[in-house]
Formats: C-alpha cells, sequence, structure tokens
C-alpha cells in the first residue's frame, strides 16, 4: 500500500522493467499495473539490475556509460532473520558480534539489543550474514537448503538457541560493492531533459557514507534541473 511522507507517494515492491521516453516524460513500466509517468526519474538499485532494464532507456545508455555501468561488481552473501516470542532471552553479552572463526558466518546482530530496546510486547530478533565466499558458493542454491545450512553453522556458535517463531532467509545477490564505477562518483546522468540520473553506493562505496555521499551528488544534479 502506498505511504505519503511530505507529499511523496511511497510504494513498495515494485518492480521496474522497463523505461520509456513519451511526450517529454519518462513512462515507467512495472511487472504489473498500467505504466506511471514522471518528470523525473532517479534510480538506486544495485547497477546490473539497471542494466537489465528494457525500453528507450537502453538506447540512451552511451558505450562508454555502458562500460563503466558493466565494470561495477558486487559481492554476494545471504541474511537469515530470526523472530522469537515476546519474554525470549538471548543470553549472550554483545548486541553485534563479527565472526571470523565460521566459515558460513560473518556476523551476528541482536536487533532490540542493538537499538537498546527494551518491550515486554515484542520479541527479540537475531540478524545474521553469512560470508562472502558462502554466499558466491551456494548464490544458485534453493533458500530454504541454504537456510538450514545456516542453522546447523549457527549452533555452533551459538549453542542452544531458543525455537525461533519465524525465519526470513534472504539471497543477497549485490551485497557490498567491490569495484564502483571509477569514473562517475557519485552519480551518472543518463538523459538530461527530461532527466533520468543513477545513484546509489555503486557510484561510491558500499556503507552508509556511500549512500550518503552518492544521495548528496544527484541532490545537487536535481538543484541544477528544477
Amino acid at each position: 500500500m502506498p505511504k505519503s511522507t511530505k507529499g511523496a507517494n511511497i510504494r513498495f515492491r515494485q518492480w521496474v522493467t522497463q523505461i520509456n521516453l513519451r511526450n517529454n516524460k519518462w513512462e515507467v513500466s512495472k511487472e504489473t499495473g498500467s505504466p506511471e509517468q514522471f518528470d523525473i526519474v532517479v534510480l538506486t538499485m544495485p547497477v546490473p539490475q539497471i542494466l537489465l532494464l528494457k525500453g528507450d532507456i537502453v538506447n540512451l545508455i552511451s558505450e562508454h556509460q555502458r562500460q563503466e555501468l558493466e565494470s561495477v561488481s558486487y559481492s554476494s552473501r545471504y541474511a537469515l532473520g530470526l523472530f522469537y516470542e515476546a519474554g525470549t532471552k538471548i543470553d549472550v553479552p554483545w548486541a553485534g558480534q563479527y565472526i571470523t572463526s565460521n566459515p558460513c558466518i560473518r556476523f551476528i546482530s541482536i536487533d532490540n539489543k542493538k537499538r537498546n530496546i527494551v518491550s515486554s510486547e515484542i520479541g527479540p530478533s537475531l540478524a545474521i550474514h553469512t560470508t562472502v565466499s558462502f554466499g558466491v558458493t551456494h548464490l544458485e542454491r534453493d533458500v530454504e537448503e541454504v537456510e538450514e545450512l545456516i542453522f546447523q553453522q549457527l549452533e555452533n556458535i551459538l549453542p542452544g538457541l531458543p525455537q525461533p517463531v519465524a525465519t526470513k532467509c534472504q539471497k543477497w545477490r549485490h551485497s557490498q560493492v567491490t569495484n564502483p564505477a571509477a569514473n562517475s562518483p557519485g552519480q551518472m546522468t543518463l538523459h538530461r531533459k527530461p532527466l533520468l540520473v543513477c545513484g546509489g553506493d555503486g557510484f561510491t562505496h558500499s556503507n552508509f557514507d556511500g549512500c550518503v555521499a552518492s544521495a548528496l551528488f544527484v541532490l545537487e544534479v536535481l538543484k541544477k534541473h528544477i
């Protein structure tokens, strides 16, 4: 369902498939639903997904830009979320821990401790990130199979964990940027009128600061356009 924040109509889980130029506006097509038109489009998905888009955008990317986009690379990993009933105790002294001695698991976070949330109504949750080597090795395996492998390794690190009431295993195909777009620091403008610009950590570096830095570069482009 769309959410409205300061006049912005925010929609989640919209899979964009095509971007076409129609009457000096961008017509954006999704996997489901009718196409919609926009004055400005900013793309911040992983760069390989930009290159998969169909429509007029394919011909708007110059050969030089395409080569630069194709040079961007990412690591891959899995993330596993474990969710527990209210009142469940996770008996460890830390909120987050990097794991260096396990071939599968690299990081574990206890979300409520990390956020300093104490509640009698909401149960704790764990977030587990795998190593890059594990992610690459098992990238094309069935997610349910991978979840079981992660559980087996988690038992070695945190034996006797309570049984979660729900789990969510996510394949993170484009995790951290290993090689950003070198010649387009912060953003890449594909078209000026109407404006079509790409941003995200693929154009800076892969952490929160990199995302913020790209957002500021994109903002400068928007300010000049508007």
